[in-house]
Order: C-alpha cells, then sequence, then structure tokens
C-alpha cells in the first residue's frame, strides 16, 4: 500500500450495473453528505472513459491540478471536497480511445499518486459496468465497501445484481443500494406514477440481505442543480432529496464505524469463483 494511501480510512466504491441510472449524481451528492456530517471526505472520479464530476462540482473547463516534486498530483477543491478526475487531464472533447489496461493504469495513477491528505472518506465514482477498472481496484486498494446504484427497471436490477455478485466475489462489502428515479410526482396536479417500476430496490436489497439506503425521486431539481455545478446536498440541503442523501451517509457512516483503515489491511486478493 503506497504510503499516501494510508491518511485515508475508508474507500467506498459508488458503482453501477449499466450507464444512466443516476450513479454519479449520487456519489457527488453522497461524499457531500458525509462532509456535511463533519467528515473529511475525497472524490475521486473513476469513470475514465465518461467522466462527469468536474462539471457536476461546478469546476472552470480546462481546470488543471497542481504537481508537486515533477511527481505528485494535488487535489482540486470544490464544495470543500478534495477532487480528482479524468476530465481534469483531459478536454472534454477528447474521448479516452484506450484499452483496459491502460485505463487501469489511469485510475492507479489518479489513486496512488495523488496527495488526498488525512481523509475519513475517499467516494469512488465508478464507470458503469463490472470491467477491469473493478479489477484494479479491487487489487490496488482496500475497498471499505461499495454503494451499488441502479433504477426500478427490470433491466437496472438485473445489472445491480451482476454488481453485487461482482464486488462479493473480489471480497467487498455491500454498504447498500440507492435507487433512483423511484417515483415521478407531477409538478402540476401531484399525480404519483412509477414511471421505472416499484419496489425494484426494494427486492433486490431483500434478496440480497443488504440495506436500501434511499429510494431517490425522478426530481426536475436533482438534475437542474447537479447540471449547474452545485448538487442537491449544497444548493438545497433542507430539501426532501438533500435529506435522503444525508440519511444514506449516515447508514455508511454507522456500517463503516470500527471497520479497519484503508491503510491497515493488505490489500484483497481477487477470488472468482462459479457458486
Amino acid at each position: 500500500m503506497p504510503a499516501v494511501m494510508n491518511t485515508i480510512r475508508h474507500i467506498i466504491a459508488v458503482a453501477s450495473g449499466k450507464g444512466g441510472v443516476g450513479k454519479s449524481t449520487t456519489a457527488v451528492n453522497l461524499a457531500l453528505a458525509l462532509q456535511s456530517l463533519g467528515s473529511r471526505v475525497g472524490l475521486l472520479d473513476a469513470d475514465i472513459y465518461g467522466p462527469s464530476q468536474q462539471r457536476m462540482l461546478g469546476i472552470a473547463e480546462g481546470t488543471k491540478p497542481e504537481q508537486k516534486d515533477g511527481k505528485w498530483l494535488l487535489p482540486v477543491m470544490a464544495h470543500g471536497l478534495k477532487t480528482m478526475s479524468m476530465g481534469f487531464l483531459a478536454s472534454e472533447r477528447t474521448p479516452m480511445v484506450w484499452r483496459g489496461p491502460m485505463a487501469g493504469g489511469a485510475l492507479v495513477q489518479m489513486l496512488e499518486q495523488t496527495l488526498w491528505g488525512e481523509l475519513d472518506y475517499l467516494v469512488i465514482d465508478m464507470p458503469p459496468g463490472t470491467g477491469d477498472i473493478q479489477l484494479t481496484l479491487s487489487q490496488k486498494a482496500t475497498v471499505a465497501g461499495a454503494v451499488i446504484v441502479t433504477t426500478p427497471q427490470d433491466i437496472a436490477l438485473l445489472d445491480a445484481r451482476k454488481g453485487i455478485e461482482m464486488f462479493r466475489k473480489v471480497d467487498v462489502p455491500i454498504l447498500g443500494i440507492v435507487e433512483n428515479m423511484a417515483v415521478h410526482v407531477c409538478g402540476q396536479c401531484g399525480h404519483v406514477e412509477h414511471i421505472f417500476g416499484s419496489e425494484g430496490g426494494e427486492r433486490v436489497s431483500r434478496d440480497y440481505g443488504v440495506p436500501l439506503l434511499a429510494s431517490l425521486p425522478l426530481a426536475l431539481s436533482i438534475r437542474e442543480q447537479t447540471d449547474s455545478g452545485t448538487p442537491t446536498v449544497v444548493a438545497a440541503p433542507d430539501s426532501a432529496e438533500a435529506q435522503l442523501y444525508l440519511s444514506a451517509a449516515r447508514a455508511i457512516q454507522a456500517a463503516l464505524s470500527g471497520t479497519a483503515s484503508a491503510g491497515d489491511s493488505q490489500v484483497p486478493t481477487i477470488r472468482i469463483t462459479d457458486d
């Protein structure tokens, strides 16, 4: 374990089996919620092929991290968070046309060569799916737990189950599930409609014996606030949506209290089985 990683108490992976379920929105709001509860928090945008945290945090395009001694990267500060992202190292218009090992190498560089300093939590916004980046993270860092993001839609739930199974095979505990777009409330008439299905996150959580951390509505405000660079937890801290993120953050804190620090454990051995 590199010395720079020994200053991080807990690493939390925020992941999804497929794209488009609100994983990055969940990651940034959970990081801000943990910070609002008094923790020191970093946010690593590990979605190498589609980094979005720079925009979600309102960081100007073209912002580059400062360097120290020609080797280390200094985190970019945003809303009090220490952040690092491939978005700082490449243009928004430059696609990462990389094979898996190259993407894995970029993750390792951002993880191990960023001077994070003392952190209670490092939240990692993972790329969707169950591929090289997820396995690289499991090899290079001791992940305290994973948060799986899904929608109630059947196909999203199928992929969420794959994500849970993948983390279990590499011995990463599942901290819980966050269900996005659970219900839509019409802003004109108040009609409630389950556009993507109902109680899907609850079913998966029950099947796997893991908590349902939050069930968030399909709300225009969440999208607008995140797109404007001020995520819900900081834009509207007293809103019902922000309170859901805060409740999820408290549950994560409770689950991780008393567990070993990231720098205190050995790197896990990947164990792939067919059962």
